[in-house]
């Protein structure tokens, strides 16, 4: 799986838990103004999921296929001579 799909599927999975956590808001409200509240919600819990799902302890906890690849080491600050 590419790095690309893997954040895909990372995001539709944090935004899916978002919607859920919010979904008594938005079902028991009909307007734009009344629905505001929910959609807060909604966006407080994704952001909190992608937030944890990054820590690196949560990373071991998840299946391989969707870890994030290791990033590469870098050799800035290094001058050739």
């Amino acid at each position: 799986m590419t790095d690309s799909t893997r954040r895909t599927v990372r995001t539709a999975l944090q935004t899916l838990l978002g919607l859920l956590a919010a979904l008594p808001l938005l079902v028991s409200t009909s307007g734009l103004p009344a629905t505001l509240p929910g959609l807060g919600v909604a966006l407080a819990v994704a952001a909190a999921v992608t937030r944890v799902m990054a820590l690196p302890t949560v990373e071991q906890l998840l299946p391989a296929w969707l870890r994030t690849p290791a990033p590469a080491p870098t050799t800035a600050g290094v001058t050739a001579e």
